[in-house]
Formats: C-alpha cells, sequence, structure tokens
C-alpha cells in the first residue's frame, strides 16, 4: 500500500514490537528482566562513589573529590599532580615582554594573487598562541595577525628577553659567557 508518492504506509514490525523473539512470525516478545537495584554506600564528604573490580566482584569506592587541574585519577583512586610547566621561550612569550614597543611584522600569504608578503608595523599590545595584535599610532588602525603566516619581527631598540634554562633565568642582561668548551 503507498500513499501516492511511492512511499509505503504499512507500519513496520520494528514499530509494532518486533517479529517476536526469537524472530519467529506471530510470537511474542520475551519479556526482558528487570535489572536488580544496586546499592549505594552513603557518600562520604560529597565523594563520587567509583565502581572497583575486588577479587571478581565489584565494590563501591569514594573518588577524590578535590582533584586539582592538570593533575589526573589513577585507577586505585589516587590522584597523580603534575608540576606546572616554565613558561618557555616561544615567539608570543617573546612578544608579551615586549608589549607597548614598536616593531615591524614581516607576515607571507601563500596562493593570494593580491600580495603574497606584507608588512606590519605598530605597537604590540597583545600576543596569543596562535595571533599577535599591534596597533598602527599614526593611523590609529589595530591589526590581528595569525602566527602561521609570520615569517619574523624587528625592533627599533633592544628587546626584553626571559628563557629559564637549567633552574636559572637567561635574560637580556645576563653576561655573555667568555669562556670557550
Amino acid at each position: 500500500m503507498t500513499n501516492g508518492y511511492g512511499y509505503k504506509t504499512a507500519v513496520s514490525p520494528a514499530n509494532t514490537g518486533g517479529y517476536g523473539y526469537p524472530y519467529q512470525m506471530g510470537a511474542q516478545p520475551m519479556p526482558m528482566p528487570t535489572p536488580m537495584p544496586m546499592p549505594m554506600p552513603a557518600m562520604m564528604g560529597g565523594q563520587m562513589p567509583a565502581m572497583q573490580q575486588v577479587a571478581g566482584m565489584q565494590a563501591m569506592q569514594p573518588m577524590p573529590v578535590n582533584v586539582p587541574s592538570g593533575s589526573f585519577v589513577t585507577p586505585s583512586g589516587g590522584n597523580v599532580v603534575t608540576v606546572p610547566v616554565v613558561e618557555e621561550s616561544y615567539v608570543e612569550n617573546i612578544l608579551r615582554l615586549n608589549r607597548g614597543k614598536m616593531a615591524t611584522f614581516y607576515m607571507t600569504y601563500e596562493n593570494n594573487r593580491e600580495w603574497n608578503a606584507k608588512t606590519f608595523r605598530g605597537i604590540i599590545e597583545a600576543a596569543g598562541r596562535d595571533h599577535i595584535i599591534i596597533s598602527d599610532p599614526t593611523t590609529g588602525m589595530r591589526y590581528l595577525l595569525l602566527s602561521i603566516n609570520l615569517d619574523y619581527v624587528t625592533f627599533d631598540g633592544p628587546i626584553n628577553y626571559e628563557y629559564p634554562f637549567q633552574g636559572g633565568k637567561i635574560t637580556n642582561t645576563t653576561p655573555l659567557s667568555t669562556s670557550r668548551d
């Protein structure tokens, strides 16, 4: 039977309870067993219970509530705290150290018919992992530049620079080593 559009209007056996179990025409489906409720232990101090295999049986064990960001919980319920990573010498960190300074940014844009290479000159306002924000003081125009297109940066004066090295910090005021190894 169709509805004039080529679609069958008969009701599917899947919508009427199926063919029965084990797929015999006219057979009534077997009732599904009712799940047994599992006793929940009282939550102590707002801790969420966790399932754990103990000698072939499942047992509830409280999970730690205050897990610091960046750490993870082990299968036994303990947590491992990772040491925060020290800032490293990435371009965005160097640009952040030089906020407020005038710089020239040399960018390339592949597959661009209008211009392949372009320079932007402005004051560094902000720098993120994938972008740089500068402002041109003569026009007041602000630019959001994508770091993926950045080739290099030039500064008019000295650059503020810090780099963690073997437990210490190398800065632009750290004396140069004169010994040769």
